[in-house]
């Protein structure tokens, strides 16, 4: 007598029916069909993440991780929003959105109008965030450590917010609203008594909005 092997397509077909019956079982079966109406929690800029409270008529959820969404009624458990849906939804909007801030700060040799080595050379870098921005604003505070007078550190940190703003000029960068102002000793970086040298509060803090 000859036995017969079963067909090898029929007896996948039966484990892979028997592998979705444990799967619909375990409740693993493929989830529910996303909403239509969503909140999602993306990134913030700074590389953090928050949270936000969904309250609806199915309920209240609380998402804490990024890239998950909630219906907007409440009724659904936090899920993963694939990035193409991400795309299609909020390109436009996050698009949209206003460009952060950017802070430089560079510093000066001794008690002089003289760039470090250091500082000097990020001004092309500064240069090429502000010609990349459709509107720029520009605020330039100058600084000083506590070294001479108070009246002396005003001037001193005035020409060297104005030496800052001398490269804008000669790049010939079309700027909105340009800002020069000295705090002379008055807002240390670092704190010092009077009279005290100190490189860190020799310095021009730039804000680029």
């Amino acid at each position: 007598m000859r036995l017969r092997r079963p067909d090898s397509t029929l007896a996948r077909a039966a484990i892979l029916a028997g592998a979705c019956a444990l799967l619909w079982l375990g409740g693993c079966a493929t989830p529910p069909r996303e909403p239509s109406s969503y909140a999602v929690l993306l990134d913030n800029p700074d590389g953090g993440t928050g949270a936000i409270t969904v309250s609806g008529a199915g309920g209240q959820v609380t998402v804490n991780r990024a890239r998950d969404g909630v219906a907007l009624d409440g009724a659904s458990q936090p899920y993963r929003v694939a990035q193409t849906r991400l795309d299609a939804d909020f390109a436009p909007v996050l698009a949209a959105r206003p460009l952060l801030p950017l802070t430089f700060v560079l510093f000066f040799a001794d008690t002089s109008t003289t760039l470090t080595a250091e500082s000097k050379a990020q001004i092309t870098t500064f240069l090429e965030a502000v010609s990349s921005r459709p509107a720029p604003d520009i605020s330039i505070v100058g600084h000083t450590d506590t070294l001479g007078t108070a009246e002396s550190n005003e001037r001193l940190g005035m020409e060297r917010a104005r030496l800052v703003a001398d490269y804008i000029t000669a790049a010939k960068l079309n700027v909105i609203e340009l800002t020069v102002v000295s705090s002379g000793k008055a807002d240390l970086l670092v704190k010092t008594p009077d009279q005290t040298a100190e490189p860190k509060n020799r310095r021009v803090e730039i804000t680029l909005r």
